[in-house]
């Protein structure tokens, strides 16, 4: 087990490089421009939080960008709660959280004058992901609780070999792993066994080179990996039948383990920023969700 863990730790210390390499580059590349006619509309968005959203959001901006060759867009990750922060710092023009703003975050909103504005932009199911070699087909949403808390160590607890399960989770920042917690663990604590990870491709990474590792990430991310990672069916109680996370299943509410994706803005959005929103819950934008491997708001 040790062994293991030190496996994991110098897997996560070259993503998180690798990530924080990523996020720098996702912009579109472009000077920052703004208009000519006088006015003082802003041509550049910046777009930070969600990993969960990166992905998606990258897609909206490149789109979008291809359209309006004047407007500039960057998009960066660090977690749903890096997000809101952001927009609380009046550094981010769009906060992409995959989590509700917690009370405490409005209220220091309000301390400063702010308002955050909330808009679904897409849904989501977390998919229960581990290594196909994985005998294990199926979970129930307690059967999880009990792993992610520590009460369960071993893949016998729930069925399967005499192996110790490797717990990987996102980090503590992550609307993910609030949100995860929240409706799996019903807001107990994780494991201190647990390894947090600092982005979904991490996890990922280290469910195909670790037979025993478990994690949780966004049906999107999931779909994408399905070749090198196996989903699991989650069941919402010991005789309830076991659900797999897909498009259908989040859009008839019959995966458990679910949530809305949002944008979070300052006030209501003008100009460029509106422009680029309404984009995103268009035919187009929202086709674009489906691309991508979300779901859909209309």
């Amino acid at each position: 087990m040790f062994e293991e863990k030190e496996k994991m730790k110098q897997i996560i210390n070259g993503l998180g490089l690798t990530l924080l390499t990523l996020s720098l580059l996702i912009s579109c590349g472009r000077e920052k421009t703004s208009q000519n006619d006088g006015s003082s509309e802003v041509k550049y968005i910046s777009i930070k939080g969600s990993d969960t959203m990166v992905h998606l959001a990258a897609n909206w901006a490149e789109t979008y960008m291809d359209k309006h060759k004047d407007v500039d867009i960057s998009v960066t990750g660090g977690g749903s709660g890096t997000g809101i922060a952001a927009l609380l710092n009046g550094t981010t023009d769009i906060c992409i959280a995959s989590r509700k703003i917690k009370s405490t975050e409005e209220k220091l909103a309000v301390k400063k004058g702010l308002s955050a504005k909330a808009i679904v932009t897409a849904r989501d199911g977390i998919a229960i992901v581990v290594n196909p070699k994985n005998p294990i087909i199926e979970l129930s949403i307690d059967q999880l609780g009990e792993i992610y808390t520590g009460a369960y160590t071993s893949w016998k607890d729930v069925g399967g070999p005499d192996e110790p399960i490797v717990i990987l989770s996102r980090e503590s920042s992550s609307g993910t792993y609030v949100f995860f917690q929240k409706r799996v663990m019903k807001k107990k604590d994780y494991t201190q066994e647990a390894l947090l990870m600092p982005s979904t491709a991490a996890i990922i990474q280290s469910v195909v080179q670790d037979t025993w590792a478990i994690g949780y990430v966004g049906l999107g991310y999931a779909t994408k990996a399905s070749d090198k990672v196996k989903m699991l069916g989650v069941k919402d109680g010991p005789d309830s039948p076991a659900i797999g996370a897909s498009v259908e299943t989040v859009q008839n509410a019959t995966y458990s383990i679910a949530r809305p994706l949002h944008f979070y803005t300052n006030g209501d959005p003008t100009s460029a920023t509106k422009d680029f929103i309404d984009f995103v819950l268009s035919k187009e934008g929202q086709a674009i969700v489906l691309e991508a491997g979300y779901v859909p708001v209309n």
